[in-house]
C-alpha cells in the first residue's frame, strides 16, 4: 500500500510544467518586479498548494461531492480571483529591478493555488489515480504534498524567471503593452479552459 510517486511526479511536471493560471500569473510577475523582487510571492504560490492538499486528503472532496453547491461556488470563487489578477496584470507596466510596496509578497502568493481550479484538479487527480486502496490518509497525503513541493519549488522560479527575461526584451518599449495585454488573456484563458473542461 502507498502513493505511485514516480508516475504522480511525471503528471506534477507535466501540469506544473505547462501553462495554467498560477503559471500564468508567475510570467507576468516576474515580467513585472524580476525574479529576485518577486521570490516571496512563488514561495507563497509554492506553499500554497499545501492549503488545499491535506484537506482534500483528509476527506474534503467527500464533503464537496456531498454538497455540490459548495463546490460550484468555490470553482467560481477561484475563477474570479485569477481573472482579477489578469486584470491586474493587464494594467500592470514593466520596471526592472522594481521593488516596494507594489510588488506581491508571500501572502499574496499563498492564496492563489487554493483559488486555482486546476491546482484542485491536480491535486485530486493524485489522489483518485496514483494513491493505492488501503493506504492511509497521512501516508497519501504526505507523498503528494511532497512530490508536488519539490516540483513547484523547481519549477515556479522557471516560470517567474522567463518573465522577468521578456521583460528585458520589451521594457519601454510599445511592445510591452502587448506583452502584458498578452499575459492577462492567456490567464483568463487557462481559468476558461479549467471550468469548460471541469
Amino acid at each position: 500500500m502507498g502513493v505511485d510517486l514516480i508516475g504522480f511526479a511525471m503528471l506534477a511536471i507535466g501540469m506544473v510544467g505547462t501553462p495554467g493560471p498560477a503559471n500564468m500569473v508567475l510570467l507576468a510577475t516576474g515580467a513585472s518586479y524580476g525574479l529576485r523582487a518577486a521570490l516571496p510571492f512563488v514561495a507563497g504560490v509554492a506553499l500554497g498548494k499545501q492549503l488545499i492538499i491535506w484537506p482534500i486528503g483528509f476527506g474534503l472532496m467527500a464533503l464537496l461531492a456531498q454538497v455540490p453547491v459548495l463546490f460550484l461556488a468555490l470553482k467560481w470563487v477561484s475563477a474570479a480571483y485569477i481573472i482579477w489578477l489578469a486584470w491586474k496584470i493587464a494594467g500592470s507596466r514593466i520596471v526592472p529591478g522594481q521593488s516596494g510596496a507594489d510588488v506581491p509578497g508571500f501572502s499574496k502568493g499563498l492564496i492563489v493555488h487554493p483559488l486555482n481550479p486546476k491546482a484542485w484538479a491536480m491535486v485530486t487527480a493524485g489522489f483518485t489515480n496514483f494513491v493505492e486502496p488501503g493506504t492511509s490518509a497521512f501516508t497519501a497525503t504526505l507523498g503528494i504534498a511532497v512530490v508536488l513541493l519539490a516540483v513547484q519549488t523547481a519549477l515556479h522560479p522557471l516560470w517567474c524567471w522567463g518573465g522577468a527575461q521578456l521583460a528585458r526584451l520589451v521594457a519601454g518599449k510599445p511592445s510591452e503593452r502587448v506583452l502584458m495585454l498578452g499575459l492577462a488573456a492567456l490567464t483568463v484563458a487557462s481559468v476558461l479552459l479549467v471550468l469548460i473542461k471541469g
